[in-house]
This record gives C-alpha cells, structure tokens and sequence, in this order.
C-alpha cells in the first residue's frame, strides 16, 4: 500500500500545483487582463488636405462604440453622413481617408488622394445628419444616427488644411478564454490533494503503532468530519458542486476502522497483500474519474468563455434583406425638419421684407419667381394678395425619395399659422454640395385626400415613365393642361376634381367670362406644361403623384384699329401701364398636383393641389 509520507508529499504536491493554477486563471481576469480600450493614432507625417474622410467601416471595427479625439489649430468641424453623400460632397478635391488600423490596434492606416486645392465650407450642408464643431480640440463618441453605414468628414473652413492629430479608441477584445478553465482545474486539483490526504487503505492488519485509535482512525474520523461538512455546503456555491464527488469518493472509499484481513490463499498472496491490491484499484478508479471531471470541467468552460455574444444587427439585416446605402432614403426626419425650419425662416425674412434677395438661399425656380413677381405687385398695390405662408410646422407627412442620384427631390406636407389648408412644399438638391430649395408651394384641393405615400423612401419615376401606371406623369399633365383650355377635353372624364372647389371648372368659367365679356377684343389662353419642372413619386397603392408646372399663358389682342384693351393694377404693375392698343400678354405660372392610378384601375386621375400666381405681363 502508498505510505503515508508519499501520500501526503503527492497531495501536498496537487494542492500546491492547484493553487498556482487557480492563482493563474484569477491573474487573467485582474492583473494580466487586456485593456478595455485600445487607441490608434493617425501617423504625423501624413500629407496635408483641406478635407479628412473617416471610412464607414472603421465604426464596427471592433463593435460598440469609439472615441475620436482631434487636435488642430483654430476652428474646425466633424459631420457625419452617408458614405455616398461624404464621397459626392468631397469630389475632386484632395483628401485624406481614414481607412483602417494597424495590425497591433497602434496606428491609423492612413490613404492620400490628390486633387484639388480646396473646397467650399461643408459647414451648414444638408447631407449631414450631425455636425460637431470645435476649436482647438474635440472629443467625439462616434454612434449611428440610424441603421446602415455612415462616414465622418472633417475639415476646418475648406481652404486650410485638416487637422492631422487624431486618435480612436475602439473597445478591445477582453476576453480571457483560458481564465475559467485555469480556475476550475485549479480547484479540482486542490480537492484531489485533499482527498488524497483523507484516503485510507481498506483491510489489512494496522501498521506498527498504529491501533484503531491511531493515526489511521484520526484521519477517519477527520474524514467523516469533513464529508459531512461537504455535504452541508453542497449546492450553495459553484465550488462545493465541483468538489462533491471528491467529497463522496472519500467517504465511500475509507472506513471508519480497518476490516478483518483475508487469510485465504489469493492470486496475489494473503493478507496485506491482496488488501494493498485492491486500494490501488480503488486509487486507480478515484484517479480516472477526477481526471474525466477535470477534462470535461474544462471544456465546458473554456467553451463558454470563448463563445462571442451576437454582434448586433441593424433592423434590415435582421428582416432578412440587405442594408444598402443605395437603399435608403436620401433624408431622415431630423434632417428634414431642420432644413424645413431654415425654409420656413428664410421665405418669413423674405415676406416680411418683400425682398426676393433673401429668398434665394432657400428658394428657387417657380416659387423664386411667384413671390418676386408678388412682392413688386404688392409694393404698389396694397390689396393685392400674398402668398400663403410655408410653415415647418404643422408637418402632416413627408415623402422622401430613395433614388440618391442628383437632383433628389423630396416634399412636406405642412399646414401651420395662415395656411387654411395643408400645403404641398416641393423641395430640390441639385447636386452635392447645394442645399435644398423650395422650387414649389401648393395648396391641398379642399376636400381632397392626399394619396398614401411611404414615408420611409419611394421611387421617383422619370416624367416619361410610364411602368406601372394608367398614364405617365408627362401625360397627366398634359391631359390636365388640355383639360384646362378646352371645355370638352377628352381628359374631361379622365381626370377630374373634388366639387368643394373647382379650380378646374372655375378656370374654365373665367375664360369663358373674359372671352363673352371683352367685346374690344380676340382672347387666347394655352396651359402649356414646363417639362424641367415635374416630379413624380410612387404612391403606396402602385400609382403615381405628379407635380408640376403649367404655364397659363392669356393673350388679348384688339378687334379693330382704334380699340384698346385694359388690364387690371396688378398686371399693369408689371406691363408699365393699364391700356393698350396693340395687344396684351399676361402669364401665370400654375403648381398643380396630380395623382394617377395604377395599372388595371378604373378610376379616374385626380387634381389634388393646384393654385397660380401672376408672373408676367407686357403689352405687345
């Protein structure tokens, strides 16, 4: 049988290896645990550029969030955009780009692209979604806006350089998978040298000196002591469940008092002999088993240290499609709110002042031209009527288009303080680096529904196109321009109106007036559609809503030689006089609204918006 001073030297021995074990994996998790953190810095010598990009990729480098530190003389700016939209912002000029990290987390990969110069501020563009500004240094925790990709653009006023001292800080990997296994096999290693020590032979007469009051029966009794004490604090902590069957191989494998030897005649020889034999076995047995618990102890927990949490998924990928830039719409609410408040604000300067000056940061086309026309009216004639108000809010819906080529076109529908109906405000990108622009204003046909749109992105369809649709939105507006000049228009049952109030059937009505009335004169009026200003959305249901331009153009010529035509005192503001002898010109520039069914449908086209606004006037 083992003596008892080997016994206590190998179990001594396990205890010890079990304790610098232990001691191992509690290291991995405290003093030798990777930093939470790891910051790569941009290289010193990089080229200077008037712009720096930082790539969308480096966000979701290691997951969650980072931290860019950025370090420059005077004031700069650090915007976040679409990939796309940051690319089309910074075009030719030189840059720059952010691309990735070096292979020991230390430094920033950084890729020079020569071009031009410099470039106008990105301060105030409406591609981006958030801007920071500072001076000197920023701290800037870089989070998605929303789901899908997003890059960084940072530059000081365009003409001087970028700054060039930035620094990321990315969560590091701080997983310890060998911690868990080191501290289990530690433990296991400590029980197997206490239950060494606490291990009795079975059988055999006692050693010299050794009565059953001996040492043999302290141990055993140390033993009980002990299990019983095992078994009480069994289940209440990780540990006591992981030493339990060592707790028990003891109890079971050592008596209380030595059992009678074997005299018989054995394979091995009598007595002490045969008795030695089989506690070998038993150690044999005890050794297997705890060698198994210590394998299989060490796998489960080495697999679950290693297992990786689920990275997080944005609400496309998680449906099942792809997240694509070339997918989403071309404005969040945010960003729509905060360009429809800088509209509002600059057409209620321009208003108040009745000067078209201050329109033209946010105001274009159609809508430049009604309100000059109306402002110049309005200066000499104090009854003439103004334009209805844009107001951002109340925002009754938006439709945003997903088509991201230049020009992006995109509307609100608002009806705030003196709009007495919602209104219809058309705003234009024309490219990159332009803000948006309100190029529409029209007011909702009382008693009219606006068609469903989604306000998540639709399609914008070409003029022409006519896939899916009764008629192209080119068509529509051509029928309604037809509708208007003639009574009997084959568009007459085509396209039709609410009967709340007809701006169709009233314009008829008032050509048909002038023309029975003006017994001086020939009268000739056209709607003629302006082709570069139409734009047409998807609707929900399949159809389309085109908007529009169709120029009302009345002309008057005298029936006689001697006779004269008169015009009114908002047109003769514009003419330079009230008569005329040759002939008169007077032209409106008409916002309608459209909507047109889908393919199969047997309804009709419906006139959703309309109004006009005096733009011109001469005499011939």
């Amino acid at each position: 049988m083992i003596g008892i001073p080997l016994r206590f030297k190998t179990a001594v021995a396990l205890v010890l290896l079990g304790l610098l074990t232990l001691l191992a994996g509690v290291g991995q998790k405290t003093v030798w645990a990777p930093a939470e953190t790891v910051t790569a810095t941009a290289p010193s010598d990089g080229a200077a550029a008037p712009l720096t990009v930082i790539d969308q990729k480096l966000r979701t480098l290691h997951g969650g969030p980072v931290k860019i530190s950025v370090k420059g003389e005077g004031s700069f700016m650090l915007a976040a955009g679409r990939p796309d939209d940051v690319d089309a912002w910074v075009g030719k000029t030189a840059h720059n780009t952010v691309s990735g990290v070096s292979d020991d987390s230390k430094s920033l990969q950084l890729k020079h692209t020569d071009g031009e110069a410099s470039a106008p501020s990105p301060a105030g563009s409406d591609l981006w979604v958030t801007t920071e500004n500072a001076s000197g240094e920023m701290n800037y925790t870089w989070n998605a806006p929303a789901d899908g990709e997003w890059s960084l653009l940072l530059a000081s006023d365009g003409t001087k350089p970028a700054p060039s001292s930035i620094s990321m800080t990315f969560p590091n990997d701080t997983s310890t998978p060998w911690a868990v296994p080191l501290m289990v096999l530690g433990g296991l290693l400590i029980l197997a040298g206490a239950a060494l020590v606490l291990l009795k032979p079975k059988g055999g007469a006692p050693a010299e000196g050794d009565g059953e009051d001996g040492g043999h029966g302290n141990v055993g009794t140390l033993a009980s002591r002990l299990a019983q004490r095992a078994r009480a604090l069994a289940g209440a902590k990780t540990s006591a469940n992981a030493g339990q069957p060592a707790a028990d191989a003891t109890v079971t494998g050592t008596p209380g008092a030595p059992g009678p030897s074997k005299t018989g005649p054995g394979p091995t020889g009598p007595g002490k002999t045969g008795s030695s034999g089989a506690d070998t076995g038993r150690a044999g047995m005890a050794v297997a088993l705890l060698a198994a618990t210590i394998v299989a102890g060490s796998g489960v927990a080495a697999q679950a240290s290693t297992t990786p949490a689920p990275a997080p998924t944005s609400s496309a990928s998680a449906a099942g499609g792809p997240d694509k830039a070339s997918d989403a719409p071309v404005l969040l609410d945010a960003q729509f709110r905060r360009i429809l408040e800088q509209v509002s604000s600059t057409v209620d300067a321009g208003d108040a002042a009745k000067d078209a000056s201050k329109l033209k940061p946010r105001v274009d086309r159609t809508e430049l031209e009604v309100r000059t026309q109306n402002y110049k009216i309005r200066s000499q004639v104090g009854a003439y009527e103004a334009r209805m108000p844009v107001r951002a809010t109340k925002l009754l819906t938006t439709v945003v288009t997903n088509k991201r080529a230049w020009p992006r076109s995109v509307m609100a529908v608002t009806q705030g303080e003196g709009n007495v109906v919602p209104q219809l405000l058309t705003l234009v990108q024309k490219s990159p680096r332009e803000n948006y622009k309100l190029v529409e204003t029209t007011p909702l046909q009382p008693g009219t529904t606006f068609p469903a749109i989604a306000r998540a992105g639709t399609e914008t369809l070409a003029a022409t196109d006519k896939s899916g649709l009764l008629y192209s939105g080119a068509e529509a507006l051509a029928g309604l321009g037809d509708r208007l000049t003639t009574a009997d228009s084959p568009f007459k049952d085509k396209l039709v109106e609410g009967k709340s109030s007809p701006y169709i059937a009233d314009t008829l009505a008032y050509q048909a007036d002038i023309a029975k009335t003006g017994v001086n004169g020939n009268f000739n009026f056209t709607h003629k559609v302006v082709p570069e200003e139409t734009t047409v959305f998807r609707t929900a249901d399949g159809g389309a809503l085109v908007l529009g331009r169709l120029n009302f153009e009345f002309d008057g010529t005298p029936k006689a030689s001697g006779d004269k035509l008169a015009i009114g005192d908002d047109a003769a503001v514009l003419a330079g006089g009230k008569e005329t002898s040759t002939g008169m010109v007077l032209n409106f520039a008409e916002s309608m609204a459209v909507y047109i069914p889908p393919t199969g449908s047997k309804d009709p086209m419906k006139l959703v918006a309309a109004t006009r606004g005096l733009v011109g006037a001469s005499f011939k």
